[in-house]
């Protein structure tokens, strides 16, 4: 009679052990499926995108720099957020630029430096959502 009731207890501290295993698989698979679903599709990106057209200004340096720029935000209705605002954006860019000099554009970290700051004061500007990403889609210096 006791052997019995060890046994039900350890078949049941099996069973308890095996679905708390199972319960934890599928809770750890679920949140830790990769986020590919959750990216947008180039659609969507493209949709969310505005394009700056060429800007032409001086450098602090009396250099002058030719930019154009497509700014991806986090949705549609931020992009029509930022397209509302396009002279503010070029304000921005103009300002950003005329504070740096021709050597601080060089090179790849150059223009990264360049892209955090404009995307960090465009995001102060932004009501409806925020600048994702800043590409830089024509770029000379003279």
């Amino acid at each position: 009679m006791k052997n019995n009731k060890v046994l039900t207890m350890i078949i049941i501290v099996l069973v308890a052990i095996i679905l708390i295993g199972g319960i934890g698989f599928v809770l750890y698979t679920q949140f830790n499926k990769p986020a590919g679903s959750l990216e947008p599709t180039i659609d969507e990106i493209v949709e969310a995108s505005v394009e700056i057209p060429e800007i032409t200004t001086n450098l602090a340096d009396n250099k002058i720099v030719r930019i154009s720029l497509k700014i991806q935000t986090t949705n549609k209705d931020a992009g029509t957020e930022l397209t509302k605002r396009d002279f503010q954006v070029k304000n921005i860019v103009i300002q950003e630029l005329s504070e740096m000099e021709q050597k601080d554009l060089e090179g790849k970290k150059g223009k990264q430096i360049f892209q955090q700051s404009l995307k960090t004061r465009l995001n102060e500007l932004m009501q409806e959502g925020e600048v994702q990403e800043i590409y830089i889609t024509s770029f000379i210096t003279q």
